[in-house]
């Protein structure tokens, strides 16, 4: 009897340990999918903002409820095309004016830049910098461009209601809403506010 015993509280255990990681994993992806998403920075286009697999937190509830602002780090999906050709949805815009429209369709992968412009702004580009209704941007964060065809776009465009514009901090290595156009709040997917990894750069954005 003492061995039926200790076998069924053996089982009890085990089940008790599953239900445990199942609830576990459950609430884990759960705040994922809802609240915060870890991603891995996969290119150079943030630097020296944020190095190449360097890792940090977005917050993807924020972006259901409040819109980005000027300066905001975030995660979102670009238009399609934008991952193998810089398509902008309103074919070739002149030689010196940047991507006024997206494609109208979104890609399926993950970007990471920082927004230069909001709805209705009005926004041009000298040596990389962002003039935001006539403006420049405090960029004292960024690699300038350094010459180079994505420098310069003189020609101001308003940004589109419900869009933003989005830019890298290396100015001179990154594909950006320059050259694919501004983006969709739907297709933003939350705010980078915090890194994790490498344990030397762990702290807030």
């Amino acid at each position: 009897m003492a061995t039926k015993k200790g076998s069924s509280s053996a089982s009890g255990s085990l089940l008790e340990l599953v239900l445990i990681v199942a609830v576990a994993l459950g609430l884990a992806l759960g705040i994922q999918a809802f609240l915060v998403k870890p991603y891995r920075i996969p290119s150079e286009s943030m630097v020296p903002t944020l190095q190449v697999g360097q890792r940090v937190l977005v917050n993807r509830i924020g972006a259901r409820f409040t819109s980005p602002h000027v300066g905001d780090i975030v995660v979102f999906h670009p238009p399609q095309g934008a991952e193998q050709d810089n398509t902008c949805g309103s074919g070739q815009p002149p030689a010196n004016q940047v991507c006024d429209k997206p494609t109208a369709q979104r890609a399926d992968v993950n970007f990471i830049k920082r927004v230069v412009a909001e709805p209705g702004d009005t926004l041009y580009i000298r040596d990389g910098h962002a003039y935001r209704n006539g403006k420049r941007e405090a960029d004292s964060y960024i690699i300038p461009c350094g010459g180079g065809d994505g420098c310069d776009f003189t020609k101001p465009v308003k940004i589109p209601p419900g869009h933003y514009f989005m830019m890298g901090d290396n100015r001179g290595s990154s594909d950006d809403s320059r050259f694919w156009g501004p983006v969709p709040k739907k297709w933003i997917i939350g705010e980078a506010f915090a890194t994790y990894w490498p344990p030397k750069r762990i702290g807030l954005l």
